[in-house]
């Protein structure tokens, strides 16, 4: 018997690689949600909730030729920082206010640690596939908490 899965709610993705019929948006009207909700200061992962939640569009790809970010890219609309880079050092900020505050932490500390190593880590990434400037450093906050 094979090993049983703690729960089924996670989405699966589509096995086809066309559009579903239902879905009746043309790829202008598809691309133009997409510049919309980028000028109103959404990133590309909400960008994609919203299409999905809103708009019944389950996947841009298979209806333009192009992902989220291919299509803010060529308008220009992409954020000079990733999403997943910037969202982790704004979680690394918070937790060093938090730790300013409560020096004896040591929980949150090794939380501290352990976003940072990611950081690092999605930063060595995105230098050698090149949307990061070699020079581009990260500079820890948990030396300057300890």
């Amino acid at each position: 018997m094979p090993k049983q899965e703690k729960g089924k709610s996670h989405s699966i993705r589509p096995v086809s690689r066309r559009p579903p019929s239902w879905c009746k948006y043309q790829p202008e009207e598809v691309e133009a949600f997409i510049i919309k909700l980028a000028k109103e200061g959404h990133g590309m992962s909400a960008i994609g909730t919203i299409l999905r939640d809103q708009y019944a569009i389950p996947l841009v790809k298979p209806i333009t030729g192009r992902s989220i970010s291919d299509t803010l890219r060529a308008t220009g609309l992409i954020a000079a920082m990733p999403e997943d880079l910037s969202h982790l050092m704004k979680k690394a900020q918070g937790l060093a206010v938090h730790m300013d505050k409560n020096k004896k932490d040591l929980h949150n500390k090794r939380n501290m640690q352990i976003i940072e190593a990611r950081i690092h880590k999605l930063s060595r990434y995105y230098k050698r596939e090149g949307v990061l400037a070699k020079n581009w450093k990260y500079v820890a906050k948990i030396a300057s908490v300890t």
